[in-house]
């Protein structure tokens, strides 16, 4: 028998809340596919498995809010016999350590709307949209008990906001703060347990700037590619010769990746940021990491992330470039080991055979764990990155 448990989407969670399972009992599950989808401070997030097997039960409810590492469902392994099985476990309040977050209480979900004849009956699941369940969570609404108007009785959005009408307003919640407190929390983590050590390089960019114009010329307008892309590759080409700042700090010890698994962090629309991941940056093509870069935001933005894109980054890199900064000094997520800041590329004065031309710079900052590297190594990483952008053409 295999517990499926409850992930850590990140350093700054805690607990989740089950909004909706997206297998039944006697379902067989593969590496990979999708089996709920849980509620967090910063987005609803659909939680894989990455065992195989079939479903032997379901051990929480949707709407039940859980800690971390909380067994969630039982899987029979491959091969494996159902037999009698224990009954499920007590769902335990959830535990927070001292510097955990601090979420605001729920507000009250509205009262059902009484169901119209051919309704389900009490106790059957109606299909409801992820749409349709944010936004009922964003009302304070209990979708449970709409009546549904799509497809085989699925409830949609105009379901939820016709429902919301038709009882007093709840308060809404403020995710907003909660996802504050959130990234404060793993920030204060961060500074309190890592003994950060910082650097900065000024790199000169006039090659990769004129390698990607000449690419993009030959490129139909929707194909082309951003500069955010071409910074990816190159960090996670010069990665390559520095282990040590690739990989993650777990239970005491350093484990080094051999993939450049990239977390790139994204400004959301209602504020806050969230650093999903980018698997295997270094053998990816450019225009396919700009294929998935482009997606990675695109659902970011829109609330729809998978929890191997929370888990998997074993650096991230913050680029504020479009905000006009020069320069970005980021914290390091835990539990990876470094992250690398570019500002934005601006012209500059710069020494060329003697004489002083304008020319684009980037700064390119790096935050490393002292625990795993040093300054002497941070620099090397930062020298490397820099000879990367003189070769583009080699990316």
């Amino acid at each position: 028998m295999i517990e499926f448990k409850l992930p850590s989407l990140g350093a700054d969670m805690d607990e989740g809340k089950l909004l909706e399972w997206k297998v039944k009992p006697g379902d067989a599950v593969k590496k990979g596919d999708v089996v709920a989808v849980v509620d967090t401070t910063k987005a609803a997030v659909e939680v894989e498995t990455w065992q195989e097997g079939v479903v032997e039960s379901l051990l929480v409810e949707p709407g039940t809010t859980i800690p971390v590492g909380t067994a969630i469902a039982r899987f029979l392994a491959p091969g494996e016999k159902p037999g009698a099985a224990p009954a499920p476990p007590a769902v335990p309040a959830p535990v927070r350590p001292a510097a955990a977050v601090v979420t605001a209480p729920a507000p009250p979900l509205a009262p059902a709307v009484p169901l119209p004849p051919g309704s389900p009956v009490s106790g059957e699941r109606r299909p409801v949209s992820p749409a349709a369940r944010r936004r009922a969570r964003d009302l304070g609404v209990d979708p449970e008990g709409i009546p549904g108007t799509g497809p085989h009785g699925a409830v949609t959005i105009e379901d939820v906001e016709k429902a919301s009408k038709a009882v007093p307003a709840a308060a809404p919640v403020d995710r907003a703060a909660e996802m504050r407190k959130a990234i404060a929390a793993a920030m204060s983590r961060s500074k309190r347990e890592i003994p950060h050590y910082y650097l900065a390089e000024t790199i000169p960019m006039q090659r990769a700037q004129d390698w990607l114009a000449a690419g993009n010329a030959r490129r139909p307008l929707t194909g082309r590619i951003l500069m955010a892309a071409v910074q990816l590759k190159a960090i996670a080409l010069a990665l390559r010769g520095f282990p040590e700042l690739n990989g993650t700090w777990r239970d005491g010890a350093y484990q080094p990746s051999a993939s450049v698994n990239t977390g790139v962090a994204i400004s959301l629309r209602q504020g806050g940021l969230v650093a999903p991941g980018i698997r295997d940056v270094q053998d990816l093509a450019i225009d396919e990491l700009m294929a998935k870069l482009a997606d990675l935001v695109k659902r970011a933005r829109a609330g729809s992330l998978r929890s191997s894109e929370f888990s998997d980054p074993t650096i991230t890199i913050t680029n504020l470039g479009d905000t006009g900064v020069e320069a970005t000094y980021p914290v390091i997520y835990p539990p990876q080991v470094a992250i690398v800041g570019l500002g934005r590329i601006a012209l500059r004065p710069w020494v060329e055979e003697g004489a002083v031309v304008a020319r684009p710079v980037v700064v390119a900052t790096l935050a490393a764990d002292h625990r795993v590297s040093d300054g002497h190594r941070g620099a090397a990483f930062l020298a490397e990155l820099s000879r990367r952008f003189q070769e583009p053409e080699k990316l």
